[in-house]
């Protein structure tokens, strides 16, 4: 059993009156081994140490352990110490109330699962096609260690950078450079505040934009994570429809014309896969300069475009400082990194600030100053030049695969971007029943009936091609063939 040292004190309850020293001590430590408090393994400070850890006499300790290793709860050795073995004897019942206190039970009927994840069965492991997984395989993992170990060798480098709340500024300032020559976005470093993703923006963008009851345009279908968002800061949500060139500004006038804002995926619609047409994209520009709008720009996978010139993005267009530029480097690089930005129009910087100094006040700077040499140094770049090769490839075996093994059940869309894709189905089924038939079969695709809000269900499947090679593509095609067969 491998052995574990215990540097911390163990929080023990009080000493009942009139209870001896010995039996206390004895029943506490008894309890937190039963309770895994101790964990198997765990190694025991010795006899003098832990008197002084509690200000007992070591007599009192040294009978306790007898006593305990007597009844087999721990192994002590001359020379070795002492130990807790593992021990199978149930922990002890604990009473407690059937029903939640009041102030649960009003959590439990206000706040439930996003509709996308009702009755959505999460399975361990990564398996064809589950979406929103980069190929994290791929990634130069032994560069970005060695990186890191600089860094953290030479903390005094970051650790006295003046932070004032926005993010270390040379990372700052690598990701204006990097936005200005990739997304003909127009910002300096002193527009960009760092985040620890797309959704925290979202979160804290609702909350400062939005008051109870403001309108806000949402596309339809759309990301849930935008709709939880504004639901949270108490917006009404207006469900725009979407069609082939993106969200349609005519509608949304028409549906409600004033509306605080838009959110908006317009390098590549989630989860149709559309580009917002140039035409969209001055209707909805000048849409918000006639009404004073805001226009959040979800950029989160456009760096990966397989065919045809870049897209600019839409802020690139904006003249009027409508526009909030919001990104992260979970797709590019790996999701756990935690690391996203907002590009805000200046006069919005102090304000935005302000509003985030009451949930937090720092970024994670380590973090940070690894990310900015690996963009500095060209890392950023060359890896996602080799990711486009590698899922453009990927996307083009996908859409072969399913036209040898899904004809005249799925019709895979044509549009050659991101880290999925969209299929509609042609066999009479509807999204949910094609979903549930595929986890049948070991396969997961997500029903599109999952991200609509007022839209019939558009009869379609989302798929996530990145995280999986050729051979996994296609073998999950023949399954989920099979299962809407």
């Amino acid at each position: 059993m491998p052995k574990t040292v215990s540097s911390f004190e163990l929080t023990l309850n009080s000493r009942r009156q009139h209870q001896t020293l010995t039996s206390w001590l004895y029943e506490e430590l008894r309890l937190a081994i039963l309770e895994s408090r101790l964990g198997p393994g765990t190694r025991l400070p010795a006899s003098r140490d832990f008197a002084g850890q509690y200000g007992l006499s070591r007599g009192t300790v040294v009978s306790v352990l007898e006593r305990l290793q007597a009844e087999g709860y721990v192994s002590c050795r001359v020379g070795f110490g002492t130990w807790v073995n593992h021990v199978e004897a149930p922990p002890p019942t604990r009473q407690t109330t059937s029903t939640p206190p009041a102030y649960i039970r009003r959590v439990i009927s206000a706040y439930k699962r996003p509709k996308p994840f009702v009755d959505l069965a999460f399975t361990e492991g990564i398996r064809p096609f589950r979406v929103g997984n980069p190929a994290t395989t791929e990634f130069p993992s032994e560069l970005w260690g060695r990186i890191a170990a600089d860094r953290a060798r030479n903390f005094r480098s970051w650790l006295r950078t003046e932070d004032d709340g926005r993010g270390y500024r040379p990372l700052r300032d690598a990701i204006a450079e990097y936005l200005r020559a990739s997304r003909g976005v127009r910002c300096s470093s002193e527009q960009i505040i760092m985040v620890s993703g797309i959704q925290q923006a979202l979160d804290l963008l609702s909350r400062l934009l939005l008051k109870q009851n403001d309108p806000v345009w949402i596309e339809d279908p759309g990301y849930f994570g935008a709709t939880v968002a504004f639901g949270n800061a108490g917006a009404r949500i207006i469900a725009v429809p979407v069609d082939d060139e993106g969200l349609s500004v005519s509608a949304g006038t028409k549906i409600c014309p004033h509306a605080r804002g838009v959110y908006l995926t317009p390098g590549h619609q989630f989860p149709l896969g559309v580009t917002m047409s140039l035409k969209r994209r001055m209707a909805v520009l000048n849409w918000a300069s006639r009404t004073g709008a805001f226009v959040i720009e979800d950029d989160y996978d456009s760096e990966y475009r397989f065919a045809g010139q870049p897209v600019p993005a839409l802020q690139s267009l904006d003249n009027h400082s409508n526009v909030i530029f919001i990104g992260s480097f979970s797709k590019t690089m790996f999701p756990s990194l935690r690391q996203g930005y907002v590009v805000l129009p200046p006069s919005l910087v102090d304000y935005f600030l302000s509003f985030r100094y009451r949930t937090d006040f720092w970024n994670s700077t380590l973090d940070q100053a690894v990310l900015c040499d690996f963009i500095v140094d060209g890392h950023l770049a060359r890896h996602l030049r080799r990711m486009r090769n590698l899922y453009a490839s990927r996307l083009a075996a996908l859409i072969e695969g399913g036209k040898q093994h899904l004809g005249g059940l799925l019709e895979l869309s044509n549009v050659r971007a991101g880290l999925y894709t969209i299929g509609f189905l042609k066999n009479g089924m509807t999204s949910r029943q094609a979903e549930t038939l595929a986890a049948a079969q070991g396969i997961e695709v997500l029903a599109a009936d999952r991200y609509t809000l007022k839209r019939p269900d558009p009869k379609a499947l989302v798929l996530g091609f990145a995280a999986y090679n050729e051979t996994e593509i296609g073998q999950g095609l023949v399954r989920l063939a099979k299962a809407l067969s």
